[in-house]
């Protein structure tokens, strides 16, 4: 208890410097801090499926593309407010996720990760579809424009710009979603997925339904990736089939191993 209490003065400075920083550096800079908060997401999602649900996916760039693509749609298609694309693309990637769930059933290892890696190769081809092309933008893509701030405010004479609006507004849906993810992998929740994992067989016969725990964290993984996903076009705001390739799915997953398996700080 002593040590968590500690802890808050060095919580507290760490918030403050983060509130602080896009203030003191350019708005690229700042830009790119973005960037590094939604692929922390990202890493967190894969983290949920391969760290803590022992499933390898070669494959998430695919519900990054989804959670891109939703938001960008809904956006310049529909003139849905941006903030409310962001739980749309999760619970648009959480049943993709939970679709994908299911080959997980009978496949596992390598075998796993050579199916999601099919996936990740064929969803820059299904966004260039032609058939989709009145949604997707086809190869060209889905050009976007930045939400201005809603507020004006300045700090050491720097304006609240739109790149640091989109910053705060990343943070702060990046420590929602590490504290969901947090909530969710110390319960009971987490436990069965980590004895599901571990100990498959002693989880089974402990009452803990393999099946619906490996789909479920399937489907939990892809909407973290998917909210990743739409911060990142919002961000960006821009979306094309080839910035979502293999490539990307591959990075996520050694990032996930450099950060370390099964760790959420990581």
């Amino acid at each position: 208890m002593m040590n968590q209490l500690n802890r808050w003065p060095v919580w507290v400075i760490f918030g403050l410097g983060l509130i602080v920083l896009p203030f003191l550096i350019k708005d690229f800079r700042v830009f790119q801090l973005s960037l590094m908060l939604i692929y922390a997401i990202a890493l967190l999602g894969l983290n949920i499926l391969t760290g803590y649900g022992g499933q390898i996916s070669l494959g998430h760039g695919a519900f990054y593309a989804i959670g891109g693509y939703c938001a960008a749609i809904l956006m310049d298609r529909f003139g849905v407010p941006y903030l409310a694309t962001i739980p749309v693309a999760a619970v648009v990637c959480f049943a993709a996720g939970i679709l994908m769930g299911f080959p997980a059933l009978r496949l596992g290892g390598h075998y796993l990760a050579l199916a999601t890696f099919a996936l990740a190769l064929a969803m820059p081809q299904l966004l260039k579809f032609k058939h989709f092309e009145a949604f997707t933008g086809g190869v060209q893509g889905i050009i976007l424009m930045k939400p201005t701030p809603p507020v004006e405010f300045s700090l050491f004479g720097q304006p609240l710009s739109e790149d640091r609006w989109l910053y705060f507004m990343v943070l702060a849906v990046t420590v929602i979603m590490f504290v969901i993810a947090r909530n969710l992998l110390e319960g009971r929740i987490g436990r069965a997925i980590v004895a599901v994992r571990d100990q498959p067989i002693a989880a089974g016969a402990l009452g803990v339904n393999l099946a619906v725990t490996k789909t479920i964290t399937f489907g939990v993984s892809a909407a973290f990736t998917g909210v990743a996903g739409a911060l990142g076009a919002i961000t960006v705001a821009f979306v094309a089939p080839d910035s979502f390739n293999v490539f990307l799915s591959i990075s996520f997953l050694v990032g996930v191993v450099v950060g370390g398996l099964a760790s959420i700080p990581g």
